[in-house]
């Protein structure tokens, strides 16, 4: 092992054992936490990110994974990926400092944001980060000054237009742009080493990929005419973190590995990198937050359970957290959290309709609504799952106020694996992948393969 996670960062638990047993444990008895500064108790399955590695590899065993830190830079989830060998793409100077400051080498470092401040910049070359994206002129010439020896990763724009995200909107530069940057690259003696792309998260159709690696190859055509190297080809992310994703991994994953045989084919001499982060830990991680305050709010229509319940209402919940908190992803999501009671209710228990709220005085703290609950009281714990992504901040992890607490956890078998290390070997059959760690995917025999793009052409 490298060293940069022991047994001390974690509860290691038995197989069997669930996070959600551990948040019982953590909130059984949790009105000091209530009162005190503890708003909600992370748990995370150390173990689950390591079952994600394991299938990544099987399914793109040509591409190196970077974990993309913005989506979630916890000290657990960093120090278990950097044990995995990943490289992080980071897109700030706090977040290049908090990978080295947990002793990552600059050399697994890129810094993949295409539009950066001069101090990030200056940050970069001051600490042996070379690896640098760009799409604009602009962005070329503050590199020039700030950080001549770096090497660039030319950031193409996507047809990302059915994404939850549409990336395109702000990064990317167009095809037609390109041959004009890498000249000026040329001219300006900076070294563009590779095309990068990213597809929104949420985007429901994989061929997207093969139409941005097609696109991918016509620029490191126009780079090698104009005496470029050009090894480096980064898919980006957009990559689903839940199994039941409209567009499953597996179907992405195989649509990227025809694209790649046909454009960027088996020993032809480029390193393909891939920027993960949702995937990683959108699933490994469940938290529980506290009800601070409700409402009571009588209606004129009867509540679904008008032979049973006293007397029509909706009930305002107030969380100790909200959408400016661990549930800000809700912003940009547009998804709806389910809230699983920590204490267990009677089948015959009344249902009202409820809303979840967090602290903030303001319409726009809505964590969720159209809920049916039973009778909920100030002091109890709502459960959520798949609360990996997007959830916290680097600032919090760099000695700011943290309002949360994150209890890491690990099966043995996990922690054994990871110990040895059990990837897959060259002549291991690829059904045994994930079989260490039990990853419980369901696969298919055939996968679905899109059709194969070619290029765009530029006008």
């Amino acid at each position: 092992m490298a060293g940069y996670l022991s047994e001390s960062d974690f509860v290691m638990v038995e197989e069997g054992f669930s996070t959600r047993d551990l948040l019982e444990e953590l909130t059984l008895g949790a009105s000091q936490a209530t009162t005190g500064k503890v708003a909600a108790f992370f748990v995370a399955d150390l173990g689950a990110v390591v079952r994600k590695h394991f299938c990544f590899l099987k399914y793109l065993p040509r591409v190196r994974p970077f974990y993309s830190v913005k989506c979630n830079s916890s000290l657990g989830v960093l120090k278990v990926l950097a044990e995995l060998g990943l490289g992080f793409s980071c897109a700030n100077k706090a977040e290049m400092e908090l990978v080295q400051h947990i002793g990552v080498p600059a050399s697994k470092i890129i810094c993949a944001n295409p539009c950066k401040q001069i101090a990030q910049i200056k940050y970069a070359a001051k600490h042996g980060v070379r690896l640098l994206s760009f799409d604009n002129e602009v962005e070329l010439a503050k590199v020039v000054k700030s950080h001549p020896s770096a090497k660039m990763v030319l950031c193409i724009a996507t047809q990302d237009s059915h994404s939850l995200n549409h990336l395109s909107l702000r990064f990317g530069a167009s095809l037609k742009s390109c041959r004009h940057l890498l000249e000026n690259a040329k001219k300006s003696h900076v070294e563009v080493v590779g095309v990068s792309f990213h597809i929104g998260g949420g985007c429901p159709d994989p061929r997207a990929y093969a139409q941005s690696i097609a696109d991918a190859r016509l620029v490191f055509q126009m780079g090698a005419e104009l005496g470029h190297t050009m090894n480096i080809l980064d898919l980006g992310g957009g990559f689903p973190g839940l199994e039941g994703a409209k567009v499953r991994f597996e179907e992405i994953a195989s649509v990227i590995n025809s694209a790649l045989d046909l454009y960027f084919p088996e020993g032809c001499g480029v390193d393909i990198l891939a920027e993960l982060g949702r995937y990683y830990v959108t699933s490994a991680f469940t938290v529980a937050v506290s009800i601070v305050a409700k409402k009571e709010v009588l209606l004129d229509q009867p509540s679904r359970e008008e032979e049973t319940s006293s007397a029509p209402k909706t009930i305002v919940y107030h969380l100790d957290e909200g959408v400016y908190g661990i549930f800000n992803s809700l912003l940009f999501d547009n998804t709806c959290p389910t809230p699983i009671l920590q204490k267990k209710s009677s089948a015959d228990q009344p249902l009202y309709s409820s809303s979840l709220w967090g602290p903030a005085v303001d319409g726009s703290d809505r964590v969720a609504e159209g809920l049916w609950l039973p009778q909920l009281h100030v002091g109890d714990w709502l459960v959520f799952d798949n609360m990996g992504a997007y959830t916290m901040d680097t600032k919090s992890l760099l000695g700011g106020t943290q309002a949360y607490r994150i209890t890491y956890a690990m099966s043995r078998l996990a922690w054994e694996a990871l110990r040895g290390q059990l990837l897959p070997a060259e002549d291991q059959d690829a059904e045994d992948v994930c079989k260490p760690l039990s990853c419980g995917w369901e696969i298919t025999d055939t996968l679905c393969v899109g059709p194969v793009f070619t290029p765009a052409s530029i006008m």
